[in-house]
């Protein structure tokens, strides 16, 4: 067995161990807002429930180890003390997954990875009206575990208000596990679906996507693409130029004078490849 002291491992070789060993995790969806009224959404798997009565739900958005800043969700929460933590299923894990992209300060993640904003009853920050579980929070501490990279920051939630869908809901009124469908985070670029075991997406790490915002309206207004569809081409950081297009419109010519909705069809069969790539060009053939 290799047995280590973690005080001798770099941190990102820990941070690795962690992360690894500790799965599947639950993931926080945390929206919030700042003084000038930005909202702001990101997912954190440092989370969980520590109590019912108060009911109480505590996540940490570390320091990041590899330069060392700390989120735009921390600092919110530190200038208004409120949270909206969301249940994440499987639905909608490749949005959730863009929104963890580093995007600047005062950038819309709802807007970027296609989210419906709604406003809460008894707090600022706006709910994820796609999340099948949304829990009103207020802050009430910050615990600062360090000022280094990799440093826990953890901000303790008393929930004031939850709100359930109905169609997760079981006959006796609880929450159904297998109707809810929720995923979690594993390590790396793994993640875990509850009820059937892991999975992987491609983490928005080297380039930011260009999210679900900039895609053609045409192609957000889809009948046939989903949520996660939308996702996966907004996870891209560039469309394929005119000229890739066209010379895949050559190779496929029984793509060209298809209706927008098969166009769609067949853009949606080649991500369930993973072929991002092929599907835009199906989408901007003309």
């Amino acid at each position: 067995m290799l047995s280590l002291n973690p005080k001798e491992l770099p941190v990102a070789k820990l941070h690795s161990y962690l992360l690894g060993a500790v799965a599947p995790r639950p993931i926080a969806f945390a929206s919030t807002i700042d003084n000038d009224g930005n909202a702001n959404l990101s997912p954190f798997s440092f989370y969980n429930v520590f109590g019912a009565n108060p009911p109480v739900l505590i996540f940490s958005p570390a320091r990041s180890v590899r330069g060392n800043t700390q989120k735009h969700t921390l600092e919110n929460v530190e200038q208004i003390k409120e949270v909206v933590i969301n249940v994440v299923n499987y639905n909608m894990v490749q949005q959730m997954s863009l929104s963890s992209a580093m995007y600047a300060r005062g950038v819309n993640e709802f807007e970027k990875a296609g989210f419906t904003m709604l406003a809460s009853d008894k707090i600022k920050p706006f709910r994820v009206a796609e999340s099948p579980v949304q829990f009103e929070c207020k802050v009430t501490d910050i615990v600062y575990t360090g000022t280094e990279g990799g440093a826990g920051n953890l901000i303790i939630c008393e929930v004031v208000k939850l709100h359930i869908n109905e169609n997760v809901l079981a006959e006796d009124g609880s929450i159904d596990q297998y109707k809810i469908d929720v995923v979690a985070r594993a390590g790396g670029s793994y993640y875990s679906r509850a009820r059937d075991g892991f999975f992987e997406i491609p983490k928005p790490i080297s380039a930011l996507g260009i999210g679900v915002d900039q895609i053609p309206r045409v192609v957000r207004d889809s009948t046939v693409l989903t949520g996660n569809n939308l996702g996966m081409l907004g996870n891209v950081a560039q469309l394929p130029t005119d000229e890739a297009v066209n010379n895949f419109a050559k190779e496929h010519p029984e793509y060209v004078s298809l209706t927008i909705e098969k166009k769609h069809t067949f853009a949606q069969e080649y991500l369930k490849s993973n072929d991002v790539e092929s599907a835009w060009k199906v989408l901007l053939i003309k």
